[in-house]
């Protein structure tokens, strides 16, 4: 009985500490969207360095703890996303000081248009829904085999759907759409390869859960990359 508590505990230590890497992920990734950098040709927001980890940690708990935790993390994000934008926005209401000379910068950078704001948050929403229950029902087709199937098609449909849902609501209407469409393909072709390339992660991450009882999932990885 002792044993099973401990390990209970140590499983609800590690979604905690994952719903926390989750959280700093998705709420770090709305701010510095703000910046935008260019690689060669294509212009992307710096969101796509972090955004994609949520996916990966969706995933992970999906595997080890469920459907429905996986759903409530998701859920939890939306919320923190909506606290931190109303911060944001009593933030840059208050009346700043005589002597502070930064407003304009300060609502810049935190005082994201709306259009945008509500773009980020459907865009969320649809996509990490759609991720989660993807991934289950790829889990069901497969018999519980070839994590990173369900990864990778699960990360793969519900990025698509996040890039046509954002780039739709936030420019639809401020430019034409073949300037549309060029900007959801470019945004998800570097999604796609961020997706391929989190497979061995999602391997150790799940591994990690687990503790012990991974050992499949690593035989499963191992064959997989032979």
């Amino acid at each position: 009985m002792e044993n099973k508590v401990g390990f209970d505990a140590d499983k609800q230590h590690k979604l905690i500490l994952l719903a926390g890497i989750f959280f700093t992920a998705l709420l770090v990734s709305n701010i510095i969207s703000a910046k935008l950098f260019s690689i060669g040709t294509i212009v992307l927001t710096a969101g796509i360095i972090t955004y994609p980890i949520t996916f990966l940690i969706t995933d992970a708990i999906s595997e080890v703890y469920g459907k429905a935790t996986a759903k409530r993390v998701v859920l939890t994000g939306l919320l923190t996303n909506v606290m931190m934008i109303g911060f944001f926005y009593l933030a840059i209401a208050l009346p700043p000081a005589g002597f502070w000379g930064m407003q304009e910068e300060f609502e810049a950078i935190l005082g994201a248009v709306p259009r945008m704001v509500a773009a980020s948050l459907v865009a969320y929403s649809v996509s990490q829904l759609l991720d989660v229950s993807l991934f289950h029902k790829l889990k069901k087709m497969t018999n519980g085999k070839h994590l990173w199937l369900r990864n990778n098609g699960s990360t793969l449909a519900s990025q698509m759907v996040d890039s046509i849902v954002f780039v739709f609501i936030a420019f639809y209407g401020t430019m034409p759409l073949s300037a549309i469409f060029v900007m959801i393909g470019t945004q998800y072709v570097v999604k796609l390869a961020l997706a391929l390339a989190d497979t061995p992660f999602i391997y150790l991450t799940v591994k990690w859960l687990r503790g012990n009882k991974g050992n499949s999932s690593n035989k499963e990885a191992a064959s997989h990359v032979s």
